[in-house]
């Protein structure tokens, strides 16, 4: 019997696996639902299906993004499709790699970075530095396509031994010292509309000033084994079961008789 199939095995020896969405009608249901809210906040009078999310620095200013992200966040929250088109953009591939029962993130996030915007920055880092559970996996649709400085840079998992030694050594004196020391082995994420990324948080990632002309515009949420161990972001709070089988059902109503 084989331990990993093949996408297990990039999985763990690369740290993230892109592939084409599973269902293309979802990918263009998330797409669809931010450009209709876009179109209506912004007061555009235009189709949303002409709005261009790549020029989306174009409509709105540096100093009313936040504003725009959180309302946009908190709209794609309030929709159960929104979250369902979600996941199934890459329900397989949450299966093979993550389990079939499983936890996800109550709220999912968008990112919106102009170019040279220094506001939207986040630096190296891995997620589970602030709290996250290591059984955590994140899935990473993007918008638009991206590539370079527009996207997000991750550290591969073959560079984690040089890493976890060069850490340990204590010789890192800021975020910026860590990201000069691991430049060279940062893998800057190409990936276009229509796939998407599913990566191992606890490798080192962040992203930088957006050097190109365009807009980046991408949604992430986590999604773990629904009984593998929680750190401080927890069920109920944090994440919300997602899938149970019907054995699991069953066994977590069972009482026994008496």
């Amino acid at each position: 019997m084989k331990l990993y199939n093949k996408f297990e095995k990039n999985f763990i020896n690369k740290g993230f696996i892109i592939n084409k969405s599973e269902n293309p009608k979802s990918t263009r249901y998330l797409s669809n639902f931010l450009k209709k809210r876009l179109v209506r906040l912004l007061n555009l009078k235009i189709n949303f299906k002409n709005l261009n999310l790549n020029q989306l620095h174009l409509y709105v200013k540096s100093n009313e993004l936040n504003k725009i992200r959180l309302k946009l966040i908190s709209q794609i929250n309030k929709d159960l499709k929104f979250r369902r088109n979600y996941f199934l953009v890459a329900k397989n591939m949450i299966h093979h790699i993550v389990g079939n029962e499983l936890a996800m993130q109550i709220n999912i996030n968008l990112s919106i970075q102009f170019p040279n915007d220094e506001s939207s920055l986040l630096p190296i880092h891995s997620d589970t530095w602030s709290g996250d559970s290591p059984f955590e996996s994140v899935l990473w649709l993007p918008m638009v396509n991206c590539y370079r400085t527009k996207s997000m840079f991750i550290l591969e998992a073959k560079k984690m031994d040089y890493f976890n030694k060069t850490f340990s050594k204590k010789s890192i004196k800021s975020v910026d010292d860590l990201y000069s020391k691991f430049k060279k082995n940062l893998k800057f994420i190409k990936i276009n509309y229509g796939e998407f990324l599913l990566f191992n948080q606890n490798l080192p990632h962040g992203n930088l000033i957006n050097r190109t002309n365009e807009t980046r515009v991408s949604l992430n949420c986590r999604f773990k084994g629904l009984f593998t161990p929680y750190m401080q972001k927890d069920l109920g709070s944090f994440f919300s079961p997602l899938k149970l089988r019907a054995a699991t059902k069953l066994g977590l109503d069972y009482k026994l008789p008496g």
